[in-house]
């Protein structure tokens, strides 16, 4: 019986409309919060409940999932407590700085299992993960368990008609380790039913969690043995939708017509595939991370989700209502450095009327939209060119990428404006102290007294050197393969080099940022802070974690309908654009349309003053609550309440009961006008006496929906 055989008793009964998506099975609403479930485990532990949870990426950076997993550490240890455990692949290099290794105490199933699975010589590591909350880790060695791959493989095989070529290495591992951990499961079940027997409690309750088709081949293992586990499977993003974005196709009006099979073939994923559609069919409860990958999903895994699991992020909050904005002020400063040094020698712009806007993320120039975001930043430079000609955009792009080292001419900007500073500094305390003497002798110091030749004949010759014949570069580096090179041929073919009468400035940085940046100076968190606008109209993302860090800093942000962070806004907010939220129609019109869209979102965040720009980033930062997983956490929890109940048909949880969750709907500003005023009816409301300064939000509605008095 083939892999498609036996799942296809899973999805005959769906309707599968296309464009639509059926939210009756991919959404439950609750009317708390997980925050109201903090107890570190202690009614976990009374009701005998045991949480695992399995990532490629626990303790191992290796991808975006690690920032799920990482970030919502904290909360799962403040709901589950010594009942959670995270496990993985053990990888030295990571383990070293983000584990610390320490035994389970004794008479803990947990640690029977890892025994017995270190008698069959098994290398396990176990301790605690050195994030926020500690949450308990179990690491297993794959390379000790490499003996039993053809086993793995041949029972894979016998049961699921699943075959793994040889040499691809990624899969092997993940067959290894998914055998390791079902394995481990089956044990710490055995010990723990043995535990509660003999201490007279109640019968354990096991849920495991894998997240993405690394982590399913423990599940599909579970399944297929009969192991008594509830199992939630989530998918974050799905193989093949990756791979057909990546092919410049017409995804999502084609979706239902993919021929899944053939397409996975073609591109040679077809084992990783069938292992993705395995882990999805076979676990009690299918989560996705956003309605738009759980309609790919329904076509592509042929499968509906039952619960969507929206990721978050762990927000902090100032004691100082403003002080985010205090920051973004500080790390602006710091940007503004790179900008002198950079464009030295054409500093023809003020930077105090400058917009910092950016893109960043993986090197996927069709997926993350950077190309439209270039085309959209040459048709800006054309409208600021008629309309505002005082305002200036540089647009900066993040993306990493082979590089030959840094660029001569970035570096050597720097050390200039670096002497100029210094020159400048020098000739100020002699100034000083010259004016000082004067003084003290009881005179009034006139010019020639205070700046003298040898000041002026400094100052020309760091002046001297600013001089520059050639226009600032588009990048900071010397990019490998530079003329096939995606982004620099955009930007070519929209000529966008900085000259002197573009009012849209170009800078290319193919390298993450990090405080040891000898160009910047800041890491990435600070450079957020300091930017205006966040561009991510990207065609294919999953979740877009990009735009959410962009919300909870309370910087405003450009997202698509084609990302689940912007169906996300779109479901909880009345009308996103107030909040700071742009979101660019990707789905419904075509290419010209959104390209078209993009500027004129982008136009019109240029027309705003200052004091309408602190108006909406206060409006962006009050949205974080939505994000912060002490709110969304939610979902993954009745998502093993949904499981546990399936496998355990007489547990029950008091969360299923509640209702609808009103307050995760934000409705419009008080201060928004209702309809089109002398202001764009999506923007913030205007000043009454025209004032740019900071400290001028003092409107009285606004300062009431801000929370002020």
């Amino acid at each position: 019986m083939t892999m498609r055989r036996q799942m296809s008793y899973r999805f005959e009964d769906q309707d599968a409309s296309p464009m639509t998506m059926n939210r009756r099975f991919s959404r439950v609403e609750s009317g708390a919060d997980l925050k109201d479930y903090f107890d570190r485990g202690d009614i976990a532990s009374r009701e005998n409940r045991w949480n695992f949870e399995v990532a490629w990426e626990v303790a191992n950076k290796v991808g975006g999932i690690y920032t799920v997993i990482r970030s919502k550490a904290y909360v799962s240890t403040e709901e589950m407590g010594e009942q959670l455990c995270m496990m993985g692949p053990y990888k030295e290099q990571c383990a070293r700085t983000e584990m610390e290794e320490m035994e389970f105490p004794r008479g803990n199933p947990l640690l029977d299992a890892v025994n017995a699975l270190r008698s069959r010589g098994y290398k396990i590591h176990t301790g605690r993960w050195l994030v926020d909350g500690n949450p308990q880790l179990i690491l297993f060695d794959i390379g000790s368990a490499a003996w039993k791959l053809d086993q793995f493989k041949l029972e894979m095989w016998e049961k699921c008609n699943i075959g793994v070529p040889h040499l691809d290495i990624e899969t092997n591992d993940a067959i290894i380790l998914g055998f390791m951990i079902a394995e481990f499961l089956e044990e710490f079940r055995n010990f723990a039913i043995a535990y509660s027997q003999n201490n007279e409690l109640s019968a354990p309750r096991i849920v495991a969690h894998f997240h993405e088709w690394q982590a399913g081949v423990g599940l599909i293992v579970l399944r297929t043995r009969l192991v008594e586990i509830a199992t939630v499977f989530t998918t974050h993003a799905t193989l093949l939708g990756r791979y057909l974005c990546a092919g410049n196709t017409d995804f999502y009006n084609n979706l239902d017509k993919f021929a899944v099979d053939e397409e996975a073939g073609k591109r040679q994923i077809y084992h990783r595939y069938c292992l993705e559609r395995g882990a999805t069919h076979l676990a009690h409860v299918f989560t996705t991370v956003s309605e738009i990958t759980g309609y790919e999903a329904e076509h592509l895994l042929k499968r509906k989700p039952d619960i969507i699991t929206p990721n978050g992020l762990n927000v902090k909050k100032f004691s100082a209502i403003h002080e985010f904005q205090n920051l973004h002020a500080v790390a602006k400063e710091k940007i503004n450095e790179f900008v002198r040094g950079h464009f030295y020698g054409h500093i023809d712009f003020d930077l105090d009327k400058t917009l910092y806007f950016f893109i960043a993320g993986r090197y996927e120039f069709g997926n993350k939209g950077a190309d439209i975001f270039i085309e959209s930043l040459a048709r800006l430079n054309a409208m600021l060119k008629h309309e505002k000609p005082d305002t200036t955009v540089v647009a900066f792009l993040i993306f990493p990428t082979k590089t030959n080292n840094f660029n001569v001419d970035s570096l050597r900007g720097h050390a200039v404006i670096k002497q100029l500073r210094d020159t400048i500094n020098n000739v100020q305390q002699a100034v000083g102290k010259r004016m000082f003497d004067t003084c003290l002798k009881g005179h009034i110091p006139g010019p020639d007294e205070l700046l003298q030749k040898d000041d002026l004949v400094k100052i020309k010759r760091c002046m001297y050197a600013m001089q520059r014949d050639s226009m600032p570069p588009v990048t900071t580096h010397n990019v490998a393969d530079d003329w096939n090179d995606p982004v620099l041929s955009s930007i070519r073919r929209c000529q966008l080099f900085n000259s002197v009468h573009d009012r849209v400035k170009m800078v290319f940085h193919p390298e993450f940022l990090t405080s040891t940046n000898p160009l910047f100076g800041i890491d990435y968190e600070e450079f957020v802070r300091g930017c205006h606008l966040g561009v991510f109209p990207s065609y294919y993302e999953p979740w877009g974690y990009t735009p959410a860090e962009c919300t909870v800093m309370g910087i405003p942000s450009v997202t698509t309908n084609l990302s689940g962070f912007g169906c996300f806004m779109q479901e909880h907010i009345s009308d996103p654009k107030s909040y700071g939220i742009y979101i660019v129609d990707r789905r419904y019109i075509g290419l010209e349309n959104s390209v078209q869209q993009l500027t004129n979102f982008m136009m019109e965040f240029s027309r705003l003053n200052r004091r309408q720009r602190i108006i909406q980033r206060n409006r962006t930062e009050r949205l974080s609550d939505l994000l912060d997983w002490r709110t969304l956490g939610i979902y993954y929890r009745q998502a093993r309440v949904k499981a546990l109940q399936a496998v355990y048909p007489d547990y029950v949880d008091e969360s299923t009961l509640y209702g609808s969750r009103n307050n995760l709907i934000f409705s419009r500003p008080h201060s928004e006008p209702p309809s089109p005023s002398s202001s764009r009816h999506t923007t913030p409301a205007p000043s009454v006496h025209g004032s740019d300064e900071e400290d001028s939000v003092d409107e009285e509605t606004e300062l009431k929906e801000l929370g002020m008095k």
